[in-house]
């Protein structure tokens, strides 16, 4: 188990309230009936956080405000939240119509959250410094223009007739195409933001999110897209769904038992979200199922758990209610929901992947958690890359943890030749002024679960916030494709300006020297 979640258990378990600098004047009755009814109301909706995994100043100034309106309180010593004002795509329902707690009660819940939360945070665990050592790739970038770019989606394609890198961008929105030479060789203008797509042959489905940034409009929406005579890519009259609220992932699906292809949906939203499957009636016509109506839903597989002959689910949520679950199909579209990981609500979750890292014969969970752009933007020491250990029977462990700051996505592949799985990882909101090399980090597999990291030069010229592995060039080595997002929040200022990077670095695979 990591060292700082260790440091954390062993806070919560002492009685003593110990105060920060900035709190040494509240009173211990106060913390104490706080943390009473933050068991008893935070606790209600995801894992009760404890107050040191973030600093005092973002529990009172960030996630506490935000946090009242769910329990009625919109104002709290003169202080107006921001909740207050409703988001017409939510309505005044979403929150309660009368507080659930009195002023005074939501006081000692503060007392108890900013008083006991360190006035900083520690910085990361000690671990293995990245070294920009990396040989194993070459870095190549394609001819561009100076628009800055805003890549929303990368993916290496080998099924579409040829081998080609497909990246969505906005401002402005379109699909691009590229050939294995990273020659443009097509561009297909959408309205919104394309942030996923899956094909086979030479058709695709592609999820559009809407507008990128948060929100709970319906703006969404599933498309089928498909190359024509000409070798271009065209978009579908009409598409498969819309009204959905930020969509980030759509996965194609037998969940029935007929012989129609069906759609697994993944609706992160913002307030209000859902993991969802649209059972395929047939004409064009489909039925949507909600398998769990909360925001977050943000990656999904599809596979047979239990060796019955149904498709069943993984998925992980990363806004509120935080973690993995497990969806099983018990026929006749009832599916069984599971919790296999729960995690913090402040932890941030943005990726997972099931591989088996250790070599056992088991599936494994790779889990990554870095989102940093809301209420608590601020550098975390239990941002990184996990491996939670599969004992055989789906219940995990933690086995390896490396602190990334601000981390977005590992992938697991056998980048380097020897048989085992190595792990490429990207950090969206690194420390970019004082280890600006988080931006894009290899854990190379030395056996034993242990994991030496490197890094290169060339991979701190953009802000990379996607990212696929394939391979572009058909040499049997798996490839690396960056996506640089240049705009955002950050927490740490780089020295690189990344909107004179370029849209994307691919990072192809020259093969382990021996």
């Amino acid at each position: 188990m990591p060292a700082v979640v260790l440091m954390t258990m062993a806070w919560s378990s002492c009685k003593q309230y110990p105060r920060n600098r900035s709190h040494e004047g509240v009173s211990e009755s106060s913390i104490r009936r706080g943390e009473r009814l933050a068991k008893l109301y935070c606790s209600s909706c995801h894992l009760l956080p404890d107050p040191s995994l973030l600093d005092s100043k973002s529990w009172e100034r960030g996630v506490l405000p935000t946090m009242g309106p769910r329990l009625g309180i919109f104002r709290y010593q003169g202080f107006l939240y921001p909740s207050s004002v409703y988001d017409p795509a939510i309505g005044r329902s979403f929150y309660p119509a009368a507080p659930l707690v009195d002023e005074q009660d939501w006081g000692h819940i503060v007392d108890y959250f900013s008083a006991t939360a360190p006035d900083t945070l520690p910085r990361q665990p000690v671990h293995e410094p990245i070294a920009n050592d990396l040989s194993l790739f070459d870095a190549l970038v394609p001819a561009t223009g100076r628009r800055a770019p805003v890549t929303c989606y990368v993916h290496i394609d080998s099924l579409w007739g040829s081998r080609q890198l497909i990246t969505g961008t906005i401002g402005p929105a379109a699909i691009l195409r590229y050939d294995r030479r990273l020659q443009l060789i097509d561009s297909t203008p959408v309205d919104g933001s394309i942030v996923d797509m899956q094909g086979t042959g030479d058709s695709a489905i592609l999820c559009n999110i809407g507008n990128i940034n948060p929100n709970d409009r319906k703006l969404g929406s599933v498309s089928g897209a498909a190359i024509d005579g000409e070798g271009r890519l065209r978009l579908g009259i009409r598409p498969l769904f819309t009204g959905l609220r930020r969509p980030v992932e759509v996965v194609a699906a037998r969940l029935n038992e007929d012989t129609l292809t069906d759609y697994l949906v993944c609706e992160f939203g913002n307030l209000r979200g859902a993991l969802s499957w649209m059972e395929n009636k047939g004409g064009g016509r489909y039925e949507p199922h909600i398998l769990r109506a909360q925001p977050g839903a943000i990656k999904a597989y599809v596979q047979d758990i239990n060796g019955d002959g149904k498709q069943d689910i993984w998925a992980l949520f990363a806004q509120g209610d935080e973690g993995i679950w497990v969806f099983v199909n018990k026929g006749r579209g009832i599916f069984e929901e599971r919790c296999v990981l729960r995690l913090p609500p402040v932890y941030g979750s943005t990726y997972f992947e099931l591989a088996d890292i250790n070599g056992d014969g088991h599936m494994d969970i790779l889990y990554t958690c870095g989102d940093n752009g809301d209420y608590s933007q601020v550098l975390k020491p239990y941002h990184g890359v996990y491996v939670y250990l599969n004992d055989g029977g789906d219940h995990f462990s933690t086995g390896f943890f490396y602190p990334i700051n601000g981390c977005f996505k590992a992938m697991a592949r056998d980048f380097d030749g020897d048989g085992d799985l190595d792990i490429a990882a990207i950090s969206f909101f690194a420390d970019y002024r004082d280890a600006p090399e988080e931006g894009f980090v290899y854990l190379e597999n030395k056996g034993n679960m242990q994991f030496k990291p490197h890094s290169l030069p060339a991979a701190q010229r953009g802000r990379w916030l996607t990212m696929d592995a394939g391979d572009l060039d058909g040499d049997g080595r798996p490839d690396i494709v960056l996506g640089n997002f240049s705009v955002g929040p950050v927490q740490s200022r780089s020295s690189v300006d990344w909107k004179q990077g370029p849209p994307f670095l691919l990072l192809r695979n020259r093969g382990a020297r021996r």
